[in-house]
């Protein structure tokens, strides 16, 4: 493919890039709990400040409900990320130590952006050193070009994102990766101004040699006919979380913080005097101080005097009751667990499960999407294995929830169960076990401490046979 190309490729994927993180980056500020009550200004705000002196307070309280409930679904479905098989033990040994210590990072990672961005990406690549890597890439950098198939399959990818060079210019690079090579280029700001240019400095993992130096180079998975990219979508329409409670998040918000700037503002208590006789308003002020009292009085032709008090009026009741409605409705619409919905201390296995079911509902429909985003990374380490039928070898997955149990009720379940059920299905499911399989090895030990030991009570309470025989025959 030539720079034309590519520049024809790129130019209506990046105005559809442009709308697209847009949102995303809505998305990312209300995680960051800068929802839009902090950056927008309402007009009629500032009409009503102008002309009314008892609206001076302008506070703006912005709530991280969208936070909370995209780190509810990542705690939930990834505080234990999802565990392989592929039915080889070595393998299963070599998987896990590819994937290493950061991989339930990267995986809760990956639930936070697609949970933002509607999809999330991993890249994979072998470094110089042979090694296998990966790593999430921000979906604002993503642009996917899929074929035309039903099943959707990616058959490019461009990266883009800001670098600074050696001189201190600031360039856009768009890195084009098909199934064979990437080819790198970058511009200063438009697209029919890319170039290609020197970007990558390979090592041949066996030679330790540089391999390419050119604007072009064969990736780490040509030989596979792989993209080294791999999506993560939210959900079934890549849509993010907020395009469900936004709406409601800005109305808490409004009416949150045009509580708070009612209580402010009622503090400016407002004097209003009629046919007041003193000399200036600082003499009213000093005599009010002084005296706890006003004189007021009566000027001819004129008629009525006194001192009135101007303040606002809270509806309190009204704000109280929508405030709650909308807390409400953001954890039904954004299929959440209530942390101030209280079931009791002694509410049953069944109960808890009601309290999770919007939120299981939730984690199911991204689970089904990133299934097949982690058959295709373990895919990635197979072929990186060298294994014959890495594209055709069947994986196992398991998933696994955390949430809030009734350990007392599954203990009893347990203890119920016991006689007609394996040690290895108890193990599993007692619920003061963390490690199953650490169980049932610490049970067999004991099981043979304790053999040895009645063996040897044994040994010390029986005769010994060719004693008695000796004593018989003497």
């Amino acid at each position: 493919m030539d720079l034309n190309q590519i520049k024809a490729i790129l130019k209506p994927l990046v105005e559809k890039q442009g709308k697209q993180n847009k949102k995303i980056e809505v998305a990312e500020r209300y995680y960051q709990n800068e929802n839009d009550i902090e950056i927008i200004v309402d007009p009629a705000k500032l009409t009503d400040t102008a002309e009314n002196p008892l609206r001076a307070a302008d506070n703006r309280v912005s709530h991280n409900w969208h936070q909370l409930l995209l780190d509810q679904k990542a705690g939930y479905g990834f505080t234990v990320p999802p565990l392989f098989d592929v039915d080889d033990k070595e393998l299963n040994r070599q998987i896990v130590q590819i994937l290493g210590d950061a991989y339930p990072k990267k995986a809760k990672r990956l639930c936070v952006n697609a949970g933002n961005a509607g999809i999330a990406w991993l890249h994979v690549w072998v470094d110089d050193d042979g090694l296998f890597r990966y790593a999430p890439v921000d979906s604002k950098q993503c642009i996917p070009i899929y074929d035309d198939s039903l099943d959707e399959r990616l058959k490019g990818f461009v990266r883009n994102y800001g670098m600074t060079d050696d001189k201190g210019e600031q360039w856009i690079v768009y890195e084009y990766w098909d199934e064979k090579e990437v080819i790198r280029t970058r511009t200063k700001g438009r697209i029919n101004d890319l170039q290609l240019f020197q970007s990558f400095n390979l090592v041949d993992p066996d030679t330790k040699q540089v391999k390419d130096t050119s604007e072009r180079v064969t990736h780490s998975f040509a030989e596979a006919k792989l993209v080294p990219f791999i999506p993560f979508a939210n959900n079934e329409f890549h849509t993010s979380d907020l395009d469900k409670v936004k709406q409601h998040i800005d109305v808490y918000d409004k009416v949150y913080s045009g509580f708070v700037n009612d209580l402010d503002d009622i503090q400016q208590l407002v004097l209003v005097v009629t046919n007041y006789s003193g000399a200036n308003p600082d003499e009213f002020r000093n005599n009010l101080k002084r005296y706890k009292m006003v004189k007021v009085e009566q000027k001819q032709g004129q008629t009525g005097s006194g001192v009135d008090t101007m303040a606002i009026e809270i509806p309190i009741e009204a704000r109280d009751k929508l405030l709650e409605m909308t807390r409400e409705q953001i954890f039904v619409s954004g299929q959440g667990v209530n942390p101030v919905k209280e079931l009791g201390a002694s509410s049953s296995g069944v109960a808890i499960k009601q309290l999770y079911s919007l939120l299981e509902l939730k984690m199911g429909m991204l689970e089904t999407e990133f299934r097949i985003g982690f058959a295709q990374l373990l895919r990635f380490i197979l072929f990186y294995l060298k294994v014959s039928d890495a594209d055709t070898r069947t994986i196992k997955q398991t998933w696994t929830r955390t949430s809030i149990n009734n350990d007392l009720e599954q203990a009893e379940i347990v203890a119920k169960v016991m006689t007609a059920t394996s040690q290895e299905n108890i193990a599993k499911s007692n619920p003061i076990v963390e490690d199953w399989e650490a169980e049932l090895k610490a049970l067999a030990k004991e099981k043979e401490d304790s053999n040895s030991m009645t063996d040897a009570y044994r040994s010390k309470e029986e005769p010994d046979l060719e004693d008695e025989d000796d004593d018989q025959e003497e």
